[in-house]
C-alpha cells in the first residue's frame, strides 16, 4: 500500500487545514486507516482514526470536536479537516493504513505509512 499525505502548511492560531492521504496498491475498501504526528522530540501520537465503512471514526483527546476524519472511495482518498488549531498541533502529520474493519488507535495497529506532511500553527 502506498500511502501520499498533503494538505500541510502554515496556519495561525484559530485557523483551518485539510489534510489529504491518497492510497493505492490495496482495494481502497478494505483498509481502515488513522492519522498521527510527531512533534520534534517528542514520540508518535494518535490524532484519529475511520474504519471501513466511513462510520466508525475515533479521535484523540486534544482534537476531539475540533478534526473531523473522512474517506472518499471514489477518490480513494482520506481526509482530516482541522478547525480551530492551536500551536499545540504542530507536528509531522502521518497518514497510515491497516487491512481491518474497525478504527486503531495505535502505531502498530497501522502496517502502512505516508511520508509525513508538516503542519505548524503560529500564535
Amino acid at each position: 500500500v502506498q500511502l501520499q499525505a498533503s494538505g500541510g502548511g502554515l496556519a495561525q492560531a484559530g485557523g483551518n487545514l485539510r489534510l489529504s492521504c491518497a492510497a493505492s496498491g490495496r482495494p481502497f475498501s478494505s483498509l481502515a486507516f488513522g492519522w498521527f504526528r510527531q512533534a520534534p522530540g517528542q514520540e508518535r501520537e494518535f490524532v484519529a482514526s475511520v474504519g471501513r465503512d466511513s462510520k466508525s471514526t475515533l479521535f484523540s483527546d486534544s482534537v476531539k470536536d475540533r478534526f473531523t476524519i473522512s474517506r472518499d472511495s471514489a477518490k480513494n482518498t482520506v481526509y482530516l479537516q482541522m478547525n480551530t488549531l492551536k500551536p499545540e498541533d504542530t507536528g509531522l502529520y502521518y497518514c497510515a493504513a491497516g487491512e481491518r474493519a474497525l478504527t486503531h488507535a495505535a502505531v502498530w495497529g497501522h502496517r502502512y505509512w505516508g511520508q509525513g506532511t508538516q503542519v505548524t500553527v503560529s500564535s
